[in-house]
């Protein structure tokens, strides 16, 4: 995966890559789907929830620009990949998670691995988790149509937010980078880039008259 899939296109963070390395890829998907584990593509778990493709989540880890000290809040745990990942890459992480039974299942997960600097909290995922802001680093485990207020004021000074945005919600998206810093955010975009969107974070539908 890291040589065929991540160096060949343009991932040089050598800390990226050395975490996606080392994390068991196949330990957060069913059994049945295990073999698929390490395809370049989403994998569906089921709920409306996909294990985003590798090269997708290492872009937007090398986005981030993640520094050992850092901590990090992941949106939407799933079955604990993204924050396994980062478990190896910041000091401490929060991954909030709406449904019990994966706070639960990838809770256990990334214990039986040793990532005992990452807490599974079941939340509002729309809201992020505000008991233990600010972060350096916030992750969307899914696309979004829009990045909500309530997330980004989570965000440190001098703080990143990398996320894939799908304003349409069909499918075609641009990975975003969002810096706060001296209070005032930025957003700009990275590149073109598809993911699932993230349940709870597609676009309501407006009335029609």
């Amino acid at each position: 995966m890291v040589d065929c899939q991540l160096r060949p296109n343009a991932i040089t963070d050598e800390a990226v890559l050395a975490a996606m390395g080392a994390v068991p890829r196949e330990v957060f998907v069913p059994k049945a789907q295990r073999t698929v584990a390490y395809v370049d593509e989403d994998i569906d778990l089921g709920d409306g929830r996909y294990l985003i493709e590798p090269l997708v989540l290492a872009r937007l880890l090398q986005m981030a620009e993640i520094a050992p000290g850092d901590a990090g809040l992941v949106i939407g745990c799933g079955t604990g990949y993204a924050a396994g990942v980062m478990a190896r890459l910041l000091s401490s992480v929060v991954a909030v998670e709406a449904i019990a039974a994966r706070v639960d299942a990838s809770g256990a997960i990334l214990r039986d691995l040793g990532c005992d600097n990452v807490a599974v909290v079941e939340g509002d995922v729309r809201t992020g988790y505000a008991d233990q802001a600010p972060y350096n680093v916030i992750l969307f485990s899914g696309a979004v149509a829009e990045i909500p207020d309530a997330i980004t004021e989570q965000l440190d000074d001098g703080g990143r937010l990398v996320c894939v945005v799908d304003a349409d919600c069909q499918g075609l998206g641009q990975a975003v980078l969002v810096t706060r810093q001296d209070g005032i955010l930025s957003e700009r975009i990275v590149l073109d880039v598809s993911t699932p969107i993230l349940p709870g974070f597609a676009r309501e539908e407006g009335f029609v008259f």
